[in-house]
C-alpha cells in the first residue's frame, strides 16, 4: 500500500486562516455587508437606483474573483482528491465503502424529501398566495396534467447517461456529475495497476492537489471582503416587499432545513457517540462560508480541512466523501426543490395525487444529484421538476428573487450533511491515525 500525505498538510496559509478565526471575520462581513446593502437600497431614498446598481457591481467584484478562483481549480481538485481517496483504500474496502456511501446519500436525500413534503402539506404556504390571486402564468404555459409515463420511460436513458461519453465535454461544460463518475472509474482502474506503474500517477495527483490547495488559500484571503460585498450587493438590489410577501414560504423552507439538521445531529449522536453540539461548533467555519457564498463547491477545500483537523476524520475518507458529497449529496437542495414544487402547486390551486407526489419525489432525487454546486443551481434544475409535475414555470420568476437568501441556508445544510457523512463513515472505515499524525 502506497503512503499518502494527508490533505491537512497541504496548505500552510489555509492553516493560518483557520487558526485566525476566519468565522469571526466572515460573520463581521455578513453583518456589515447587510447594513451597507440596506443603506444603498434605492427604497431608502439616499441614492438613485442607477448609482445603487453601479455600486452593487463594484461590491460584487471580490466575490466574483473568489468564485472564479475556486471554480478555476475545482475540477482538478475534485479529480485528484477522489483518486487519492480511492487508492488509499484496499479494493475490498473500496467496493463496500462506495456502495454504502451511495446508499447513505440516497437515504438522507429521501429523509430530506419526506421532511419537505410533510412541512409543506401541513403548513400549506402556497394557499396564502393562491388566496391573493395565485402566481403569474402566461397564456402559452397553462396548467397541464403531470406527465406520468414519460418519466418512467426516461429512467433507462437517464441511467445510461450518467456515464459521460466524452469526459472532456463534461469538464468544459462544468457537468460535475459526469466528472465525478469519470474520476471514480479512473481511480478504480488505477488500483488495478502494479505499484511501480501507479506510483508516478499518484505522485502527480498529489502535486496537483497541493497546487490547487495553494490557489484556494489565496482565494480564502478574499473571503471576508467577498462576503461583505456579496451581502451588500444582494440587499441593495432586492426589494423588501419581496421578502415580506413570500416570508411564510421562506419560513417553511427554513423550518424544514432546521429539522433536517436536527436529523443530522441525531445521526452523529447515535452512529458516532459524539456530542452533537461539539460537532456543530467544530464545523461552524465551513457552515458560515457556505452560508455566505451559497456554493458547496467553494467550501469543499475548507470542509476537507475541517473534517481532518476538527473532526478527526482520516484523510482518505474526507478526500473521497467531500468531493463526491459536494456533487451528489444535496439534501438541503432536495428539500428546497420539494417544498418549492408543492408550494407552487398550491399557489396555482393544483391538486396532487399520491402518484404525483411519488413522481415528484423521484424527480427531486434525480434532480438534486445533478444540481450544480454553484449559487442558483437549485433553481436551474428545479425547472425539470416542475415540468415533470405539469406545473407552470412562470412562478419561478418570484422564487428567483429570493433564491439567493434560501440558497445560503440550504448550502449550509448541504455542507453539514457532507461533514456528517464523513464522521459516520470514518467510524467504520477510518484509520487509527489521529489529526496531525502521518
Amino acid at each position: 500500500m502506497l503512503e499518502f500525505r494527508p490533505l491537512n498538510t497541504l496548505s500552510v496559509h489555509l492553516d493560518r486562516l483557520i487558526k485566525g478565526q476566519l468565522w469571526i471575520k466572515v460573520s463581521i462581513g455578513v453583518v456589515l455587508g447587510a447594513g451597507l446593502g440596506v443603506l444603498l437600497n434605492p427604497s431608502t431614498g439616499l441614492i438613485s437606483e442607477q448609482i445603487s446598481l453601479r455600486l452593487a457591481d463594484w461590491l460584487d467584484l471580490p466575490g466574483h474573483i473568489f468564485m472564479r478562483l475556486v471554480q478555476m481549480i475545482m475540477i482538478p481538485l475534485i479529480f485528484t482528491s477522489i483518486i487519492t481517496g480511492i487508492v488509499s483504500n484496499t479494493s475490498e474496502n473500496l467496493t463496500s465503502f462506495g456502495l454504502r456511501l451511495l446508499l447513505y446519500f440516497v437515504f438522507t436525500t429521501g429523509i430530506a424529501i419526506m421532511i419537505g413534503v410533510a412541512v409543506t402539506l401541513i403548513l400549506k404556504p402556497g394557499q396564502y398566495i393562491y388566496s391573493l390571486g395565485g402566481l403569474p402564468i402566461s397564456d402559452e404555459n397553462q396548467l397541464t396534467p403531470p406527465e406520468e409515463t414519460n418519466l418512467v420511460e426516461d429512467i433507462p436513458i437517464a441511467i445510461s447517461n450518467l456515464i459521460p461519453n466524452n469526459p472532456l465535454e463534461s469538464i468544459l461544460t462544468g457537468e460535475m456529475l459526469g466528472v465525478v463518475i469519470f474520476t471514480i472509474i479512473i481511480g478504480v482502474a488505477i488500483t488495478q495497476l502494479r505499484q511501480d506503474t501507479a506510483r508516478p500517477i499518484i505522485h502527480f495527483s498529489e502535486a496537483v492537489q497541493k497546487i490547487c490547495m495553494i490557489v484556494v488559500s489565496w482565494a480564502m484571503l478574499l473571503v471576508p471582503y467577498a462576503v461583505f460585498g456579496l451581502m451588500a450587493a444582494l440587499l441593495s438590489r432586492t426589494s423588501v416587499e419581496i421578502f415580506l410577501g413570500l416570508g411564510y414560504y421562506m419560513a417553511v423552507v427554513v423550518l424544514g432545513l432546521i429539522i433536517l439538521v436536527t436529523f443530522y445531529l441525531v445521526l452523529v449522536l447515535i452512529m458516532t457517540k459524539k456530542n452533537p453540539f461539539q460537532f456543530l461548533k467544530a464545523i461552524r467555519e465551513p457552515q458560515l462560508l457556505a452560508f455566505s457564498t451559497a456554493s458547496s463547491a467553494a467550501v469543499m477545500p475548507l470542509s476537507m480541512k475541517t473534517a481532518d483537523e476538527k473532526l478527526g476524520v482520516s484523510s482518505n475518507i474526507s478526500d473521497f466523501v467531500i468531493p463526491v458529497g459536494a456533487t451528489i449529496n444535496m439534501d438541503g437542495t432536495a428539500l428546497f426543490q420539494c417544498v418549492t414544487t408543492l408550494f407552487m402547486a398550491q399557489a396555482y390551486g393544483m391538486e396532487l395525487t399520491i402518484i404525483n407526489l411519488l413522481l415528484i419525489t423521484f424527480t427531486v432525487v434525480a434532480a438534486s444529484i445533478g444540481t450544480p454546486a454553484i449559487p442558483g443551481g437549485g433553481v436551474i434544475i428545479l425547472t425539470s421538476v416542475l415540468q415533470s409535475a405539469g406545473i407552470p414555470i412562470d412562478g419561478l420568476i418570484i422564487i428567483i428573487g429570493i433564491d439567493r437568501i434560501l440558497g445560503m441556508f440550504r448550502t449550509a445544510v448541504n455542507v453539514t450533511g457532507d461533514l456528517t457523512a464523513c464522521l459516520v463513515f470514518n467510524k467504520f472505515y477510518g484509520t487509527k491515525t489521529m489529526p496531525g499524525q502521518t
